[in-house]
């Protein structure tokens, strides 16, 4: 099967690739390095000694994407390209609106002309909003605080309705929780532009030296030290999901949601706490305001992923830690 990555560069779609060619798919990325490096698709070599084909191009550039289907002949399409920041969303609205549901269009426009019927889709938990309870089961109401959330809530409608009014059309929603890690190499990780938005490599780059002090954000919720908790997952595990996703697709027609997730929540500190203990490496932190929109617990229910793709998260949270920091003391830098 030959498989498209857009965005297949970034952090989870290198991971996806790794396990793709390892599991003897034929991979081809498509990436316009807006949020990752062209040095990703060297590493991926050296870990599986089998070099992805490279299309540097906007996903939402018509032209560009006809050309490279035309060249292809594609098996299905995993879509990862997006912008991905849920403040920078709030602060400039449209681009990402533009962005992230305009790619989505342009493949489903160019898949229907090519006879493509696989689609695997990069969704996030972020589409259930405010939870009033956990764990998030895939039936449960969604509704999103911020226009990066919103984006991926009218993807998954866009898709839904799309496979619905063509019946060769099989689409999977993978509902992400929350990714760290890296692959246990330390060749390729989480290499955010900038200040990080997310835990792990702000972690990660303290421990490195390349920032003071961790910031928390809130100490007052209701859980049991005060920290939000959620559900972090090996981005191999993630990675590995994917694999599940499109052997379900080739079988079955239709939308199906599916929600990739351990059951367990941990919370800041757990994961600061960890960190600390199997790198033997102190964080320093200090307890900041809350952020807005944030909330206090998010875990998922992973039940359906588990009995109907045969999926497991199996790595761990000290497996989580060690290889972030594996990757991370690897590349100071970033690649």
């Amino acid at each position: 099967m030959k498989v498209l990555l857009t965005g297949g560069a970034g952090y989870i779609g290198s991971h996806t690739c790794v396990e793709l060619i390892e599991a003897g798919f034929e991979t081809v990325i498509a990436d316009n390095f807006d949020n990752s490096s062209p040095k990703v698709v060297d590493r991926i070599e050296r870990i599986t000694g089998t070099r992805p084909k490279l299309y540097t191009l906007d996903v939402a550039d018509k032209a560009a994407v006809d050309e490279m289907f035309e060249n292809e002949h594609f098996d299905a399409v995993v879509h990862f390209a997006g912008l991905k920041a849920v403040g920078e969303s709030v602060q400039i609205p449209v681009r990402y609106y533009r962005n992230n549901i305009d790619t989505t269009l342009t493949l489903l426009e160019t898949m229907k002309k090519y006879h493509v019927n696989l689609f695997v889709f990069s969704s996030s938990a972020t589409v259930y909003g405010v939870p009033e309870t956990v764990p998030l089961t895939e039936g449960m109401p969604t509704w999103c605080t911020n226009p990066y959330g919103w984006t991926k809530y009218m993807n998954e409608q866009i898709l839904t309705d799309a496979a619905r009014a063509d019946e060769e059309l099989s689409v999977v929603l993978l509902r992400y929780f929350n990714p760290i890690g890296a692959h246990k190499s330390g060749l390729i990780g989480e290499n955010p532009n900038g200040i990080p938005n997310n835990l792990m490599p702000y972690i990660t780059q303290v421990a490195v030296g390349k920032l003071p002090r961790l910031g928390v954000f809130g100490n007052d919720y209701p859980t049991p030290d005060g920290t939000g908790v959620r559900d972090y997952i090996h981005v191999v595990d993630l990675a590995k999901g994917h694999l599940k996703a499109l052997e379900y697709a080739a079988s079955h027609k239709g939308a199906e949601i599916f929600n990739l997730g351990t059951s367990q929540g941990y919370s800041v500190l757990d994961i600061v706490n960890t960190f600390s203990r199997v790198n033997g490496i102190e964080i320093p932190y200090d307890i900041k305001d809350r952020r807005p929109g944030d909330i206090a617990e998010c875990y998922a229910d992973p039940k359906k992923a588990n009995e109907i793709l045969n999926w497991h998260a199996d790595l761990g949270l000290e497996d989580m830690c060690r290889d972030s920091w594996n990757w991370q003391k690897n590349n100071p830098q970033g690649y």
